[in-house]
Order: C-alpha cells, then structure tokens, then sequence
C-alpha cells in the first residue's frame, strides 16, 4: 500500500488500493454496468434483458423481444450517454442489442 500501515485510512480508500493492487477494476466495472443498466432501464425492459455483458468498452445486450430492441436501438447514443454519466466514467462507447 502507499500509506504505511498505521496510518488511518478510510473504508473507501482501503477498498480502492485493495482493488487497484489486486488489477480487480474491470470486473468492478462488469458489475457497475449490469446495475446501471437495471437501474436506469427499469422493469419494463428488465423483463425483457437476458443478458448484459461489457467486453472492453461494448455493452451487448441479449433482448427476449425484437419490438423492444428496435425501439431501443432507435435511442442508443442517449442509452450510452446515461450509462456513463451514471457510471461517473466513460466506459461504453458502443452498445451492441441482440
């Protein structure tokens, strides 16, 4: 760790050297980003994801309804938009609906 061991660290600061040190982030953002998805689609089209799967910076998507990923796919720039500002990174650069 950076800081010596006696010095006070927060639970927060702790939990972000533990991840940094252990290169665990990318599977912290997998994570992020499924919630993310839940919560700013809501349960509407959660009814209707399979999956949500981030490879690098794509989100791909498994849809149950073709009707819904058209209407979707008509509005994912504002979708990657939301994601990330969500996020408090830019981490999807492209969405991918299946």
């Amino acid at each position: 760790m950076a800081k010596r061991r006696n010095e006070n660290l927060s639970m927060g600061e702790a939990l972000s050297e533990f991840i940094r040190e252990n290169r665990l982030q990318h599977g912290m953002d997998k994570v992020d980003v499924r919630e993310a998805w839940r919560k700013l689609m809501g349960n509407g089209v959660n009814n209707y994801t399979n999956t949500v799967e981030l490879r690098g910076d794509t989100l791909f998507v498994g849809l149950s309804s073709s009707v819904l990923r058209e209407e979707l796919a008509l509005g994912k720039s504002k979708i990657i938009t939301m994601l990330n500002e969500d996020l408090g990174k830019e981490l999807v650069k492209k969405l991918v609906l299946r």
